[in-house]
């Protein structure tokens, strides 16, 4: 069975600049599917747009302008999604703000029916998935939701042994910390820096892979540039991009609910 060259985007966080550019850059290297870990909404000023765009790429293969269709692909629920469902009160009061004002968008911002649809596709997001190759998860392997995978967890043995423990393929994709990274089972770590690969991950026991896309909305390893992974179910490539942050923290400052924070720190990538 054929793999098709697959993105895999995370943490869109209603930045519509920044994954129109992520979807895109990964058409022009012949992607044919994609896999959205989680956090569509949340901190951005578009999340209506998020939503649609990603209900368009994931589900029934979306045309695009050059006539040729995606295949089916996945979508997870991330924890601003479960906010959205639950409720935010663990949230920090600048992102409890942003999840707030989304729910309503959600719910008024584009009329009743489109709210309706809306919150069906949310509630019927999983948690985790898997193909042939691989597991998705938002957050951790044995966590899926809520759990974050940082670099210097690599040290913490009991949590990455507890993680490749509930892995149900020797390569997981997960985002939700915004911090790109390959996390080995042997016990080493890498951080990609820049645009790099394709390169093999090793398979197989011992040698099994958690590896961390970064975010397409919201990078928060110090660097601004959008980031997501390319997988051909043997190969991974990590993709590093500008987008137009400028027009992005634009759209949020013009939203009075929405802390002018979450505009400042695009810049940064924190």
């Amino acid at each position: 069975m054929t793999y098709h060259q697959t993105a895999i985007i995370s943490d869109l966080h209603g930045n519509i600049p920044a994954l129109a550019a992520a979807v895109s850059d990964a058409r022009e290297r012949s992607v044919r599917r994609f896999v959205c870990c989680g956090d569509i909404v949340g901190y951005g000023a578009q999340p209506r747009e998020a939503l649609d765009y990603v209900m368009r790429l994931c589900v029934g293969g979306a045309a695009f302008e050059d006539g040729s269709d995606l295949e089916d692909g996945i979508c997870l629920k991330g924890n601003h999604e479960d906010a959205l469902l639950t409720s935010p009160e663990d949230f920090n009061p600048k992102a409890r703000a942003a999840i707030e004002w989304t729910h309503h968008e959600i719910s008024d911002g584009g009329g009743k029916d489109a709210g309706l649809r809306y919150w069906d596709f949310i509630g019927e997001l999983s948690a985790s998935a898997t193909d042939d190759k691989a597991m998705f998860a938002h957050g951790s392997p044995r966590e899926p939701v809520r759990e974050y995978m940082l670099p210097r967890d690599i040290h913490d043995l009991p949590k990455m042994k507890a993680n490749f423990a509930a892995m149900e393929r020797d390569i997981c994709f997960v985002g939700h910390s915004h911090v790109p990274a390959v996390y080995y089972e042997d016990g080493r770590l890498y951080t990609p820096s820049d645009t790099e690969g394709p390169y093999a991950l090793g398979t197989g026991p011992g040698r099994r892979a958690i590896v961390n896309v970064g975010s397409v909305g919201q990078p928060r390893d110090g660097d601004p540039r959008l980031s997501y992974v390319i997988f051909d179910g043997e190969t991974v490539q990590f993709i590093r991009l500008k987008y137009d942050v400028d027009t992005s923290a634009t759209l949020i400052r013009n939203v009075p609910d929405l802390p002018d924070y979450l505009a400042e720190r695009l810049f940064v990538g924190r």
